[in-house]
């Protein structure tokens, strides 16, 4: 296109062509320069596009803002890549920093199952979480000895319900001189011809005390029965006592916490192949375990009429769905610590139950009577 062919117009940058084509008429250019760069470009004819000059100048007018702004952007968008590759920089370096730190800590990882090593870094963030309520369960525990309060807490449920961990769990910061755990053996033939409460009381605590029954008073209810360890007669003649048993305990000022830990028939299946394929763990499997699965119903049955008749305005049951340890002992804990009006409780804690976990005796029943699942 040779500029000597257009002459200007009134307006920078607007060429209007010398010569008249007998067809198109005048043609209209745009011939301007921006960032040392020439642009030339052909807007039209005035009889071809019925182009007039002033149509011309808008038109000229939008090619080079056109211009304009797709430069300005190119530099926007160059300098957004510039700063998004030193932002992408300082993650990379950041993601390396981070690296080092998590082998630093973990070691020779890779020699361990990834299974382990999932389970083992949950278990740091669930002793975590216990911390904050075990600093108040010692709280409660210098306030029952400062006034000279009793407290006793059964542990209830079936085997390989989680009883014995959320025990350690609870008295793992607890002062030992104030507190026991009681797990009894068989009666003595001694025992067995005694009042049957009698071996239980000897045990129970002094003033600023609290003591732990790992399994209780309510063998009598579910496991006796179960393996002809007492009569149906001894049965009856407990489950018409014991309430009265404890509302005498609560009267005369003991704080008593009946805790059962439901656990479900597929868990502690799961829990008792754990026993009997884990070498650390073969120990705890006992020839009652085998016979808890095959038992289910049996157990189901007494569970249900102990809960039905034991429980008390004065000393109730408090259900803990157990299949989630942690959360069964986080309940237990809370439980716990609801009993009693302590001093100096941090009210910044979470001590409403988890409605999933902490269960009442009668959402239990209901569940019991449409499956038997636990």
């Amino acid at each position: 296109m040779n500029l000597s062919d257009f002459e200007k117009t009134n307006y920078s940058g607007l060429y209007i062509s010398k010569a008249v084509h007998p067809s198109f008429g005048r043609k209209y250019i745009a011939r301007f320069q921006y960032d040392k760069k020439r642009y030339v470009k052909v807007l039209g004819y005035t009889k071809k596009d019925n182009l007039t000059k002033k149509a011309a100048l808008e038109l000229m007018q939008k090619f080079k803002e056109s211009i304009v702004v797709t430069k300005e952007e190119n530099e926007q968008n160059e300098q957004l890549d510039e700063n998004q590759v030193a932002i992408d920089k300082q993650k990379y370096q950041n993601l390396l920093e981070e690296n080092r730190e998590f082998k630093r800590i973990l070691g020779n990882y890779k020699n361990i199952s990834t299974d382990v090593l999932k389970d083992g870094i949950q278990k740091i963030y669930d002793l975590e979480e216990l911390k904050s309520y075990q600093i108040e369960l010692i709280k409660l525990q210098n306030y029952l000895e400062n006034e000279n309060k009793r407290m006793i807490i059964l542990f209830e449920g079936r085997d390989a319900s989680g009883k014995g961990g959320a025990i350690r769990r609870i008295t793992r910061y607890m002062n030992n001189k104030h507190y026991r755990v009681v797990a009894l053996g068989k009666p003595t033939e001694t025992q067995k011809n005694q009042w049957f409460f009698q071996r239980y009381i000897q045990h129970f605590p002094t003033g600023g005390e609290i003591v732990l029954f790992d399994r209780s008073w309510y063998n009598r209810a579910m496991v006796e029965p179960i393996f002809g360890f007492c009569t149906k007669e001894e049965y009856e003649i407990f489950m018409e006592d014991v309430v009265n048993f404890e509302q005498d305990l609560v009267r005369q000022g003991m704080i008593l916490i009946k805790l059962y830990f439901s656990v479900s028939k597929d868990e502690q299946k799961r829990r008792f192949d754990r026993r009997v394929n884990d070498p650390l763990r073969h120990w705890k499997f006992s020839e009652v375990d085998m016979q808890a699965q095959d038992l289910w119903a049996e157990f189901s049955e007494k569970k249900y009429e102990m809960l039905r008749r034991t429980s008390s305005r004065s000393a109730p049951w408090h259900i803990v769905r157990s299949d989630d340890k942690h959360l069964a002992r986080l309940e237990a804990m809370k439980i716990i610590l609801n009993s009693v009006d302590y001093d100096g409780r941090n009210y910044a804690l979470d001590f409403e139950a988890n409605e999933k976990i902490n269960i009442s005796v009668q959402k239990e029943l209901m569940q019991m009577r449409k499956s038997q699942n636990y």
